[in-house]
């Protein structure tokens, strides 16, 4: 959703560190809804780093979060808080919730499971995406706005059209100003981006934020680009549903859900399917 306001400057990391528990928000994290909103992607990125080092443990892997977002989350000063909700040996739940001004604005709630070797067991009959190389650039900020997603690398593979697309993206921001963060934090810092790479309706004539994400993982991500194959659907009661499969360089590693709420913006008759089709090939 383009606005003639310009974004802010972007910065190399998405958050700066103010003390224990507590960031701050560069203009890299800026949201296409609203100039005075973050993005969630690089807030699922936070929380999941908070969710991995309460109580650490080598011997379980996160194989689900999901995030609820809780209201407007205003760029600026963030508190990040997480613990263990439910203890065990072999099977944990762990909360995180981000707070501005006192009041919690998301809540990320973790499973991580024991860890073993089943590499005799392993596969899926999910087909791998093509890679990057195959993808064609694409500038994200010639339908999205804001600081964050001008930090993306764009590819889209052949065949994209409104609400369908598999897409590859990458960004060289760290997600804290000097501070290395974990495959999975580096992964899921990105992942929320899914509902704007593959959209139905021209956002300047239908609003679709979602109130949620959610992931399940088999695995844990290798390498820097993130594989997107999505689908978006819309309901005949104002309510939408993006999933997609995820992928990484080494194959399908889960899938991401978002609900959406559908706005329009004006008539209803009004809404139209995405006028800038740069994803077409």
């Amino acid at each position: 959703m383009t606005s003639s306001v310009p974004a802010p400057a972007a910065a190399p990391a998405y958050y700066d560190r103010l003390g224990p528990g507590r960031f701050r928000s560069t203009g890299s994290a800026q949201g296409a809804w609203g100039h005075e909103q973050q993005h969630m992607a690089p807030i699922s990125g936070l929380l999941t780093q908070a969710i991995e080092e309460c109580a650490p443990r080598d011997d379980l892997m996160i194989s689900r979060i999901a995030f609820d977002i809780l209201g407007v989350i205003t760029m600026g000063p963030v508190d990040v808080e997480a613990r263990l909700i439910r203890p065990g040996r072999t099977i944990e739940l762990v909360e995180a919730e981000m707070s501005v001004a006192g009041r919690v604005v998301v809540r990320a709630i973790a499973w991580r499971l024991a860890v073993s070797d089943t590499t005799a067991i392993a596969g899926t009959d999910v087909p791998p995406m093509p890679g990057p190389d195959k993808g064609t650039p694409w500038r994200g900020s010639e339908i999205w706005d804001g600081g964050f997603i001008r930090t993306l690398q764009f590819r889209v593979l052949p065949g994209w059209q409104p609400g369908r697309g598999r897409v590859w993206l990458t960004s060289d921001t760290a997600l804290v100003a000097g501070e290395e963060a974990s495959p999975l934090a580096r992964y899921l810092r990105l992942v929320d981006t899914a509902n704007g790479i593959a959209v139905r309706a021209d956002p300047a004539t239908l609003l679709f934020p979602n109130t949620d994400l959610t992931v399940h993982l088999v695995r844990q991500p290798v390498g820097d680009w993130i594989g997107l194959d999505t689908t978006v659907s819309f309901g005949a009661d104002g309510v939408g549903l993006t999933a997609s499969v995820l992928h990484d360089v080494a194959g399908p590693i889960g899938r991401a859900a978002q609900t959406l709420t559908l706005r329009p913006v004006g008539d209803i008759h009004a809404v139209r399917p995405p006028t800038a089709t740069p994803f077409a090939t």
